[in-house]
């Protein structure tokens, strides 16, 4: 290398750190960091998820995990279903199986399967073609994305708040509050009875503003476990209309409540049979044990007349724009694995068989908690809720402190509020939860 070449450079090197030195001294003590912790403070932790850390972090053996919202055999382990099973060995036999983006609204022969299951086959808005529907990001994405056309579309005052339950799926609150939508509680489970505080849902629907949304659970009401009756249900639709208020259905758990697809789809088909317009929120997670591979399904229906097709289509295109800023297209894997099964009527016998066998174990450890807590403390009746209440959750009745306190002593992990999921008990375990239960409403 040349004399000058050396000297050009050593110059340039001397005039580029120079640039940096002057360039430090104008910014003095400047911080490139904006995000501080004034303008972004540390998140609480996730009730759910923060319970699920603790119970991972328990070195006891002994230790039960009655916080999980997903199905356990009586071995405590997640279960595959055999229809699952089936259907996931014909779709990857699949010559014509591909990895290609699926359309907007997700998987075609998916969604229109979605529709019957919920509504029925021989539903008069399904065959007027009043339903809008969308492939959705399991139950979650389907509310969020009701909340999010809501909030952008639904005439009402701009602080009139949506109505959940109280108590409710802790989600719906942040969903809907993410999506700009404030919401207020209506009175739901009574801690007097451990049942439906009917009177107290039913006043303040009446007082509500005209014209409020309300969210609904189909059934299987997570966190309670209390559903309303058939007459209830119809009495709160009367209420509803006479109001004009906006129903919004949140089902996660169709046939793993009751073991009977029709059964627990019974209020949304009422209130469609009634002419509501009306969404709904509908999840595969639990119903098909596809809990990670988030399918799941979003309604609107419009009510019958001249001009539903058209006003169905309006919002149907609306819809697309939602999805194609949020997610674009939806995830194809579990969608297809349900529609094979949804299709076949020999695979949907067996998905029904497959799912009187979850409910039904679940309803045997309901069986079995009550009558070991009755064994304890006598036959009072202060634990029939346990077997009243229906699907996944039961909610026990007990105070945050019992709640503490039998996670401290017994190693029994449950929600602060006492919810517990009943998959979570087995045949090794629900006694020795119930005398941890029962140890700790004595002491109080």
């Amino acid at each position: 290398m040349s004399h000058f070449n050396q000297s050009t450079k050593s110059q340039d090197a001397t005039k580029a750190a120079a640039r940096l030195a002057n360039i430090k001294l104008q910014m003095g003590s400047y911080n490139p960091t904006v995000f501080t912790s004034d303008n972004v403070p540390q998140a609480p932790e996730d009730p759910m998820f923060g319970l699920m850390a603790a119970y991972r972090r328990d070195t006891v053996e002994k230790k039960v995990d009655l916080g999980i919202g997903a199905y356990r055999d009586d071995n405590a382990k997640p279960w595959v279903l055999p229809v699952v099973k089936q259907a996931d060995e014909i779709l990857r036999k699949d010559p014509n199986l591909n990895h290609e983006y699926l359309p907007i609204a997700g998987l075609a022969d998916f969604t229109s399967a979605a529709q019957k299951l919920i509504f029925g086959a021989d539903s008069p808005a399904v065959k007027e073609k009043r339903v809008a529907t969308y492939q959705t990001i399991s139950g979650t994405g389907a509310v969020h994305m009701g909340g999010l056309f809501l909030s952008k579309f639904y005439p009402r005052p701009s602080d009139q708040p949506i109505y959940f339950s109280s108590p409710t799926w802790v989600n719906h609150n942040q969903i809907f509050s993410n999506v700009g939508l404030s919401s207020k509680t209506y009175p739901y489970f009574s801690t007097k009875t451990k049942g439906l505080d009917f009177e107290g849902m039913q006043s303040a629907l009446e007082s509500a503003p005209e014209g409020s949304i309300i969210l609904l659970h189909a059934c299987a009401h997570n966190p309670t476990g209390v559903d309303p009756t058939r007459e209830q249900w119809k009495e709160i639709a009367k209420v509803i209309r006479a109001r004009k208020h906006f129903p919004f259905f949140d089902c996660a758990y169709q046939g793993f409540a009751s073991g009977n697809l029709e059964n627990d789809a019974w209020a949304v088909r009422y209130f469609v049979s009634e002419g509501f317009e009306l969404c709904v929120a509908q999840s595969f997670a639990k119903n098909f044990g596809l809990y990670g591979e988030r399918a799941g399904a979003f309604h609107f229906v419009t009510g019958p007349g001249p001009d539903a097709v058209n006003t169905i289509g309006r919002i149907f295109s609306q819809l697309a724009i939602l999805q194609r800023s949020e997610i674009s297209n939806p995830p194809a894997y579990g969608a297809r694995i349900a529609s094979i099964v949804l299709n076949d009527p020999a695979l949907f016998k067996e998905w029904e068989a497959n799912l009187r066998t979850m409910s039904g174990r679940i309803i045997d450890m309901r069986k079995k908690l009550r009558g070991k807590l009755e064994e304890l403390n006598g036959k009072d009746g202060s634990w029939r809720h346990i077997t009243d209440q229906i699907g996944m959750f039961s909610f026990t009745g007990l105070t945050e402190k019992q709640v503490l306190k039998i996670r401290g002593d017994a190693h029994v992990y449950m929600t602060k509020n006492g919810r517990i999921s009943m998959a979570g008990l087995n045949t090794g375990n629900v006694e020795y939860t119930a005398e941890a239960i029962d140890k700790v409403v004595r002491e109080a």
